[in-house]
C-alpha cells in the first residue's frame, strides 16, 4: 500500500483506517468510506456527484482512471497510483472525496474542524 497516500487520507479531521474486508484497507470519516486503498496499487475515490461528472477524469487520464466496480454509477473512480495523475491532483481528489462524504453525514457525525 502507498503509505504516503494512506497518511494523507488519515490526516483529514475524523479520518480513520478500517479493514471491512480481509486485505482491503479503506479510510472512513464517521461511518462512511471516502477512500478505498485495497492492495495499494490504486485508490478508489468519489470523483463526482454522478457518473457523468466522474467520467471527466476518465476522459483526461484514460490509462490511469477507471470506473470503480459496483459503485461507479455513483461517481466513484479507481485511480492508479504512480500513474499519470499528478500527486497534487491526487491530493485534491482525496480532498474532494472526503468533503463529499462529510457533506452527506448527519451533522452529529461530522468531524469538528
Amino acid at each position: 500500500m502507498n503509505t504516503e497516500v494512506l497518511a494523507y487520507c488519515l490526516s483529514k479531521p475524523g479520518a480513520w483506517e478500517d479493514e471491512p474486508w480481509e486485505g482491503d484497507t479503506v479510510v472512513k470519516v464517521g461511518d462512511k468510506i471516502f477512500a478505498f486503498l485495497g492492495a495499494g496499487t490504486a485508490i478508489g475515490l468519489k470523483c463526482g456527484r454522478d457518473r457523468a461528472e466522474a467520467d471527466e477524469l476518465v476522459a483526461i487520464y484514460p490509462d490511469d482512471v477507471t470506473v470503480s466496480a459496483y459503485i461507479g454509477r455513483y461517481g466513484w473512480n479507481s485511480i492508479r497510483l504512480g500513474g499519470a495523475v499528478p500527486d497534487d491532483e491526487l491530493r485534491e481528489l482525496v480532498d474532494a472525496s472526503y468533503e463529499a462524504v462529510v457533506a452527506k453525514l448527519p451533522k452529529s457525525k461530522r468531524p469538528v474542524v
